[in-house]
């Protein structure tokens, strides 16, 4: 996603501090909380609205893939899905399909991707 990459740069050559403030999240959006893995992308959510994105894509570079890896803030939700960035860049997070329990274990579906969420011991 050309978004995801363009969030990635203003991240890296912005040294401003933020101009939005993370949000922690909401009471009702509290399943949304954790570490999630999936097929080549991780996304923590941590309650005080940090979030944390890695998504390996296909590439250019010597590997034929890109790794995108983002530490950003919790900007808001709409329905199911949420926005997250930093500064005055964001970028959406598709929720097709909301935290779900399948056969013991959280589930849900972000920008297409089925992801778990890790037990906590």
């Amino acid at each position: 996603m050309f978004l995801r990459t363009l969030l990635l740069a203003a991240c890296l050559l912005t040294s401003q501090p933020s101009i939005a403030t993370p949000l922690p999240v909401p009471a009702d959006k509290s399943a949304y909380i954790g570490e999630w893995r999936g097929e080549k992308m991780r996304l923590n959510i941590q309650q005080d609205g940090k979030v944390e994105y890695k998504r390996e894509r296909p590439g250019k570079n010597s590997k034929g893939r890109k790794i995108i890896d983002l530490n950003i803030e919790l900007l808001g939700f709409d329905g199911n899905d949420f926005y997250a960035g930093y500064g005055i860049v964001s970028t959406t997070f598709v929720v097709s399909k909301p935290p779900y329990r399948d056969q013991g274990k959280w589930k849900m579906v972000v920008d297409g991707v089925e992801l778990t969420r890790v037990e906590q011991l």
